[in-house]
């Protein structure tokens, strides 16, 4: 706990019950000092009288053994302790330990017998301190504002009106696209478009858009440079955005309607997950892309809150990229918010950034992926919701192809963890992979690579930002 400066102190008041919970103590620099007393008594005698009486002679002695910088201090309040027990017939209350707690090895019929119910909370309280709740007054929105139309009476409402970035939501099933952008989306983009910078992003993105028309959200962070926020209110200025279907979640080109072109088929989205788990020969812990965030990492109160991100105001969207700054003498402005290619293209012999990945048909530089992506090339003859103008099971063909090319990537770097496992009987993992220098490619990528804020890659994520 000392060598970690974020961690806090935990005491736990019956160490050898696993549902104790603890109280924690707070880090605090100091500038004392340890001492060593000793207390010496010396016996001396003296007459009185007719009776011997002892008196003993004390004397003190210090001694500085060192200076202590840094104290715990248990200033929070002890949590609610859930013990294992339950009620007998009497009321009285009899302890489970011995018949939840596994201490040695059981035989089966320990694990079969009928025990009371006893589910302990997955967690406690997230604060160990008191505080005081100041409730706001009502909000107090702008002029125009009207409360959203609810069905129920018992709806918690918003604590503030939705920054709107009017964006145009398009189904699969709708019948046409829309041509233009809102007017309201139009004028948001002539607010903060103030200076040359942001009108050469607008000229470049328009170009992407020429040049393809379905573009997804990370895949024009990698090709321009252009902050997340101002990237929010350009989009829906350029182009509109798919909730279903095979293009779901990207972002196409005003008056284009990709159910109408079968060429659009290489524009699609696939939603690829790497698999792990023991039957693919691995398992969570062992994988090289760590998760972004886990349920099973849960250590509130037990660490220090962390620094928020700098937030950016109004100010500095208006100022462009261009202007002069701490952030610009590290990158350039032609690069400052860009983000890597890993993080929409697909490559043979490199681990993706993230476990879960929104990849377009046409990212997939692999031969062997786009050769099943082109199976029916002149012959798309209907284009559905589920598989686009690909054939049936495409999307699953192709997740079973990468799969097995990152079991191949994590078999090169992780020997050891496939020394045991043999081949497939039909012989699909001989994948045309040489290790080689592309693994100390994929190594460096992995380790230089840090998205910027905003590069969440969850469709739920993107959405929330413009309704």
């Amino acid at each position: 706990i000392y060598a970690d400066p974020a961690k806090r102190l935990e005491l736990y008041f019956r160490p050898k019950d696993p549902y104790c919970h603890p109280v924690c103590a707070n880090r605090f620099p100091t500038s004392t000092m340890l001492l060593r007393v000793r207390r010496r008594s010396k016996k001396k005698q003296q007459l009185d009288t007719n009776e011997e009486q002892v008196q003993p002679e004390v004397q003190f002695e210090m001694e500085i053994l060192g200076i202590v910088t840094t104290v715990y201090k248990f200033q929070g309040m002890s949590d609610f302790q859930y013990l294992a027990m339950h009620s007998g017939p009497d009321g009285k209350q009899i302890s489970m330990y011995d018949k939840v707690l596994m201490l040695k090895p059981e035989k089966e019929e320990f694990f079969n017998r009928d025990l009371p119910l006893y589910i302990p909370p997955p967690i406690f309280s997230r604060l160990d301190t008191p505080i005081d709740y100041f409730y706001r007054p009502d909000i107090q929105h702008r002029e125009g504002y009207h409360n959203p139309q609810v069905s129920g009476e018992n709806l918690i409402g918003l604590s503030r009106a939705r920054r709107p970035h009017n964006a145009i939501f398009v189904n699969f099933d709708d019948e046409e696209v829309p041509t233009k952008p809102l007017d309201a989306a139009v004028q948001n983009w002539k607010k903060v478009c103030t200076n040359p910078v942001d009108k050469k992003v607008e000229e470049e993105l328009r170009k992407l858009f020429e040049v393809r028309p379905v573009w997804s959200r990370n895949a024009v962070k990698a090709n321009i440079s252009v902050h997340p926020d101002k990237l929010k209110l350009l989009l829906p200025y350029l182009a509109y955005y798919m909730l279903t279907g095979p293009w779901r979640s990207l972002w196409v080109r005003f008056g284009y309607d990709p159910r109408k072109h079968p060429e659009a088929k290489i524009y699609q989205v696939l939603d690829f997950r790497i698999r792990c788990g023991m039957k693919y020969g691995y398992a969570a812990t062992d994988m090289p892309v760590k998760a972004k965030r886990s349920t099973y990492n849960y250590s509130l109160p037990i660490t220090v809150k962390k620094q928020g991100s700098h937030t950016v105001s109004v100010h500095d969207l208006k100022q462009g990229l261009g202007t002069a700054g701490t952030s610009g003498a590290k990158k350039s402005p032609s690069s400052r918010y860009k983000l890597k290619e890993s993080i929409y293209i697909f490559r043979e012999g490199a681990l993706p950034p993230y476990r879960q990945m929104f990849y377009q048909l046409c990212d997939l530089n692999v031969e062997s992926l786009q050769k099943i992506i082109h199976r029916n090339d002149g012959a798309e003859s209907e284009c559905t919701e589920r598989d686009g103008w690909c054939l049936a099971k495409t999307s699953d063909d192709l997740r079973d192809s990468m799969s097995l090319m990152i079991k191949q990537i994590i078999r090169s770097t992780r020997p050891a963890l496939f020394s045991n496992t043999t081949s497939s009987e039909d012989g699909k993992e001989q994948l045309a992979y040489e290790s080689g220098e592309d693994e100390d490619d994929e190594e460096e990528e992995e380790e230089d690579f840090k998205p910027s804020d905003g590069s969440e890659n969850e469709m739920e994520t993107e959405i929330l930002d413009y309704v």
